[in-house]
C-alpha cells in the first residue's frame, strides 16, 4: 500500500480534513476587493493524506507526480516555503499528497493541505511557532487556511479568518461532487449585491441559530451559470434540504441514516462523485496545535 511504502521510507503521515459551509452569507464588499462574510465551518471526515519527510538539503520538493496543479501554485509547497522563510529553518521537506478531496468544489482541500503542512512542519522542523503565528501565516495563503489551523468547528466572520469556536451536534452528510469546477474569484465578481446584508448575531451560538434554514448567498448565481451543477442540485433536493458549500461546486444534505446515504451514493447522477461523511469536532491533529501554545 502507498502509506506503507512512504512510512518505510521514513515519511510521516498527516491528515487534512475537508469542510462544509453550513451556511454562507455575504455581508458587504470591502475596499480591498474582498467580501466580508458570515459562515459556519464544519469539519468532515473526508481526508487528503500528506506524507512528509524532512531533509537536510533545505529544499522543498513535491514528490506527487499526479496532481492536476502546477507546483508553483500548490498551496502546500507555498506553505512550506513560507514557514521555512519565517522560521528561518535550514531544513527542507519532501511532500507527497494523496488527493481524496475533490478539487475546486468548495470543500477546502487545498487550504486544508496547506494548513496541515504548516502544522506538520512546525513540529518536524521544531519551529515552535504558536497557533496564532501559524494562523497569520495561513492567512497569507488563503482565507480558509486559518480555519483549518484553528482546528475546531467555527463561526467565521471577516473574510473567514475571524473565528469563534462553534459547538455543533455530530451529524452525517451526503456530499455530491459534480464534475464541474467553479472559480471562487469569478463567483464573487459576478455576485449581485443590491445592498449590504444585515449581519446575524451569534448569541447562544448553535442554540439560537437555525442552520437548517440558513442559505448560501453564492448558490443562486452558481446554479444559474452552471447547468450541470443545477441539475445535480435539483436531483439532490428530492432527498433533503440541499445546499452548496463554499463557492461550489459540491452540494450536500444532512442524513438521518447512513444507509440512506449509501443508497443515494449508488443512485447519484452520472459524472459525479458521492461521499457519506461524518462531522468532526476537531482537526485530527488538533493536539499538535495545543502543543504549540
Amino acid at each position: 500500500m502507498l502509506a506503507n511504502k512512504f512510512i518505510e521510507e521514513g515519511y510521516k503521515e498527516f491528515l487534512a480534513p475537508a469542510k462544509l459551509n453550513l451556511f454562507l452569507h455575504v455581508i458587504r464588499r470591502r475596499t480591498d476587493g474582498y467580501y466580508n462574510i458570515q459562515t459556519v465551518f464544519q469539519l468532515i471526515d473526508l481526508y487528503d493524506k500528506l506524507f512528509i519527510k524532512t531533509n537536510i538539503s533545505g529544499q522543498i520538493r513535491r514528490i506527487s507526480k499526479d496532481l492536476n496543479i502546477p507546483e508553483e501554485h500548490d498551496l502546500s509547497i507555498k506553505a512550506a516555503q513560507l514557514l521555512k522563510s519565517f522560521a528561518r529553518s535550514t531544513l527542507g521537506a519532501d511532500i507527497y499528497i494523496e488527493k481524496n478531496i475533490p478539487m475546486g468544489g468548495g470543500l477546502g482541500g487545498g487550504s486544508s493541505d496547506a494548513a496541515t503542512t504548516l502544522i506538520a512542519l512546525n513540529v518536524l522542523w521544531h519551529c515552535q511557532l504558536t497557533q496564532n503565528e501559524l494562523h497569520n501565516l495561513g492567512l497569507q495563503l488563503g482565507a480558509d487556511v486559518p480555519f483549518f489551523i484553528f482546528g475546531q468547528n467555527a463561526w467565521g466572520e471577516g473574510i473567514g479568518e475571524k473565528l469563534t469556536s462553534f459547538l455543533n451536534t455530530p451529524q452525517d452528510y451526503l456530499v455530491i461532487a459534480p464534475n464541474e469546477k467553479v472559480s471562487t474569484q469569478e463567483v464573487f465578481r459576478s455576485l449581485e449585491l443590491t445592498k449590504d446584508r444585515i449581519p446575524l448575531k451569534i448569541a447562544g451560538f448553535s442554540n439560537e441559530l437555525d442552520l437548517e434554514n440558513l442559505t448560501n448567498d453564492l448558490e443562486k448565481g452558481v446554479l444559474k451559470r452552471f447547468k450541470g451543477i443545477s441539475l445535480v442540485f435539483d436531483w439532490l433536493k428530492q432527498f433533503g434540504n440541499a445546499k452548496m458549500t463554499g463557492s461550489g461546486s459540491c452540494l450536500f444534505i444532512t442524513l438521518d441514516s447512513i444507509n440512506k446515504g449509501k443508497i443515494l451514493v449508488e443512485k447519484r447522477p452520472k459524472d459525479t462523485l458521492g461521499f457519506v461523511v461524518r462531522g468532526l469536532n476537531n482537526h485530527p491533529h488538533f493536539n499538535l496545535m495545543l502543543d504549540t501554545e
